[in-house]
């Protein structure tokens, strides 16, 4: 395994934003993994998957490892029911990849986790979501690195300390994920979560699994922007909780804003909502821009500086706090 000083790292944020990293790497086993980690033990340490939650603004001043671990196998339980399935999938797999090859099988459980661009290690730093689910409804175990003393760790799902958007390894930078394994089923009843998917699926009397992959594939493709195309990171703030009487407070003046209970008096709102109340749906300013089909996503028009990204973002937040009162928290990961 070679090492690479002054790497450009524009090919490896979805946003295309410029930085040099310090060292570079592409452990392609778990071997060179723990020895890039050993031979650098006092540099800093970004772990890069599909570079699509992340940006920069200034060069990363350490080791940047880009794993390219690849493999996915089929495992069993000796508690298995017949309806069960178990992969392994090592953390440098395509996702979507992945729910084609479950939906193709008859695999059910990642079908409305379709088209969100990145590796499968990523899924549950982020407990990607979207339509209803989160990645977390289907891990049983995640591997990693220990990248302080090289070990390999197992967290169970309660070990991974899911949240929104959230989980231990977001909030640390300590584990480097290798692999991930997921419990699926084989049988499949449709159940209604999320208002455009429904609509998307109301003239099929008894949607498959199948129906629902395609059926998330369209209106994505409707509402979000290719990455390749126009540069995004896909959803850029998360979705806020908000007291109840915040929300009544909104809704005297909007009453299609959505709400969803939550718990301890809190409900979660739209983002995109409060964006596009506040003026930002589809505005742009030089080079950076909210898309005009979705306002939660910031796309990149054509700067290589991710400061030109930021002070769009700080200009978002301050037009949806002077109009309601609440602070957008970013989704993207910002370096």
């Amino acid at each position: 395994m070679d090492y690479y000083r002054q790497t450009q790292l524009k090919d490896y944020n979805s946003l295309k934003t410029e930085a040099q990293a310090k060292i570079f790497c592409k452990p392609t086993t778990i071997e060179e993994l723990r020895k890039c980690l050993s031979d650098y033990p006092d540099e800093k340490k970004l772990i890069i998957g599909g570079g699509c939650n992340l940006f920069f603004t200034k060069d990363f001043d350490g080791l940047v490892i880009y794993p390219h671990i690849k493999g996915l196998r089929e495992i069993s339980d000796d508690d298995d029911e017949d309806d069960d399935v178990f992969l392994e999938v090592n953390a440098s797999e395509n996702w979507d990849e992945l729910v084609a090859y479950c939906v193709e099988r008859g695999f059910v459980g990642l079908e409305n986790l379709s088209l969100i661009p990145g590796t499968v290690g990523a899924a549950p730093i982020q407990n990607i979501g979207a339509y209803g689910a989160e990645v977390k409804d289907v891990i049983r175990e995640v591997v990693a690195i220990d990248m302080e003393t090289g070990k390999i760790v197992s967290f169970s799902n309660a070990e991974c300390e899911f949240g929104y958007r959230d989980s231990i390894f977001k909030r640390t930078n300590k584990y480097l994920i290798v692999s991930v394994v997921i419990h699926l089923k084989r049988s499949f009843v449709y159940t209604p979560k999320y208002a455009d998917l429904n609509k998307e699926l109301e003239e099929i009397e008894e949607p498959t699994v199948e129906d629902v992959r395609n059926a998330v594939i369209r209106v994505r493709q409707r509402k979000l922007p290719d990455e390749r195309v126009l540069p995004n990171a896909g959803s850029f703030f998360k979705n806020p909780y908000i007291t109840k009487e915040a929300a009544d407070k909104i809704l005297l003046e909007y009453p299609t804003l959505p709400v969803f209970p939550y718990k301890d008096g809190l409900v979660k709102t739209s983002a995109a909502f409060l964006i596009d109340k506040a003026g930002y749906k589809g505005k742009r300013l030089g080079d950076v821009g909210t898309y005009p089909n979705q306002p939660l996503i910031i796309v990149n028009y054509g700067t290589t500086d991710g400061n030109d990204i930021v002070s769009f973002m700080k200009e978002v937040q301050g037009a949806v706090n002077d109009k309601f009162g609440i602070e957008l928290e970013p989704e993207v990961r910002i370096y």
